[in-house]
């Protein structure tokens, strides 16, 4: 069976195909199909089945482009054809929807519906859980929102912080002084601030507080009015820890707490805080727990793979 796809432009024959035409080779290999262009003609061939839906891939990836996407990025795609592979149904908001820009231009935003759910519940509630494997969003995407309240108003400062514990290594044998010792825990938290704002701005509000980025201990005796807090590797808190953080929350606030259970550093003695917060909260209204699962993986595709593997093992 063939299929024909007409584009308006050339400028949509390069969005669509990509650098080095890699969306259509990845196209052509997931769905089992011949692609080729003829002037503004675009012929799908192959079985019906699989026609049809690498069709159907295409003109949707065409509409987003029509619509103002600026670009299909290698994430959307590959989410978009998982989806497509197991017959679900995908939705034109799916490509479009941002929450900001980053600094490279891209849109920032949810990619899957479980990611959605997630944004969904930071803009209505006050205390949000994001629960689930690494390679989720559960940090970038609450950073996302967590700029784009402070560039609308909506807080004054944001607060990012994470518990400084070690991965099998001890602290004490770090080179520096503490802040040297400490700096490598938070620095996927400046990674991802880099990502969403200009350096000059971040150094800028970084000196004039505006944002700040400290280890978990350094929230104690605190009062955090007016702030966008998010609380990363909440799975290494401890039940005391969980709780000093989740009563800091002053006026006008909210926060994010995410974790992944399976990747706890606590010693086995120590009960996490992650899952007791989870038993003593869930029903509590203003509070709202999202699960993220291994379709909601926006890395490479094998990180899905790794982690339905370990799944399996668990």
């Amino acid at each position: 069976m063939d299929k024909i796809i007409r584009f308006e432009s050339q400028k949509e024959t390069q969005g669509l195909f990509g650098a080095q035409d890699i969306n259509l080779k990845s196209i052509e290999k997931e769905f089992k199909v011949k692609l080729t262009l003829r002037g503004e003609h675009l012929k799908i061939s192959g079985t019906t089945a699989n026609t049809k839906k690498a069709g159907q891939l295409v003109e949707y990836l065409l509409a987003g482009l029509r619509s103002g996407t600026p670009e299909i990025g290698q994430t959307d795609l590959a989410y978009l054809i998982s989806n497509l592979k197991k017959r679900k149904g995908v939705q034109l908001e799916q490509l479009d929807t941002g929450i900001i820009r980053s600094c490279a231009g891209k849109q920032i935003g949810p990619k899957t519906n479980g990611q959605r759910e997630y944004v969904d519940a930071i803009q209505k509630h006050d205390i949000v859980f994001g629960i689930g494997p690494a390679g989720t969003g559960k940090t970038y995407l609450a950073m996302a929102c967590a700029v784009e309240a402070l560039k609308k108003q909506e807080v004054r400062r944001i607060i990012l912080t994470r518990p400084a514990i070690e991965a099998g290594e001890s602290l004490g044998f770090l080179p520096g002084d503490l802040h040297a010792k400490i700096s490598p825990y938070l620095r996927p938290l400046y990674d991802a601030l880099y990502d969403m704002m200009e350096a000059g701005r971040i150094e800028n509000y970084i000196e004039t507080g505006i944002i700040e980025v400290a280890p978990l201990a350094y929230m104690r005796g605190r009062t955090l009015n007016d702030a966008f807090i998010v609380l990363d590797e909440a799975q290494n808190c401890t039940a005391e820890q969980m709780k000093m953080f989740l009563t800091r929350l002053g006026f006008d606030s909210k926060a994010v707490i995410t974790g992944d259970m399976t990747q706890s550093d606590l010693p086995g003695a120590k009960p996490i805080g992650l899952l007791q917060a989870q038993d003593i909260l869930k029903e509590i209204e203003g509070i709202k727990f999202i699960y993220f699962s291994g379709s909601d993986v926006v890395r490479h595709s094998l990180v899905q793979r790794i982690i339905q593997a370990y799944e399996k093992t668990t």
